[in-house]
């Protein structure tokens, strides 16, 4: 169940970037499409957070819950970098920041759950006998 919870996670990061990468940057609706998809990678970041992982990777689920922060912080920062039909530049780029914060989390979770221990990692993990 958990296997099919990560994969599924996944599946649905990658079908909402391959949207974000579609939206045509010309169209004038371009940033509000852009948002809508932004909201939908926040509520799948967030039921990672909620995902009850095994024993064994319970030391991961702290790391699945900043991720989720991460995004919804960033997620709220893009929305008000295009707010009033203006793009704020470092608004954008404050969000830019929290999403690749969200996205390092998740690998480090990938990497640890296929067995890898993440080089680039700042973590200290302590493991018990």
């Amino acid at each position: 169940h958990f296997k099919n919870s990560i994969n599924d996670f996944c599946e649905k990061v990658a079908d909402i970037d391959t949207s974000i990468n579609n939206i045509d940057a010309t169209k004038e609706n371009a940033p509000d499409e852009l948002l809508t998809y932004l909201d939908d990678l926040d509520l799948v970041f967030q039921s990672l957070g909620r995902l009850d992982f095994p024993e064994e990777f319970d030391y991961l689920e702290p790391i699945a819950d900043e991720a989720g922060t991460y995004m919804t912080e960033a997620v709220k920062s893009y929305h008000e970098a295009y707010q009033d039909d203006s793009y704020h530049a470092p608004t954008a780029d404050y969000a830019s920041q929290n999403y690749s914060r969200a996205y390092k989390r998740v690998q480090i979770i990938l990497d640890f759950l296929q067995g890898k221990t993440p080089d680039d990692a700042d973590l200290t993990i302590e493991y018990t006998e």
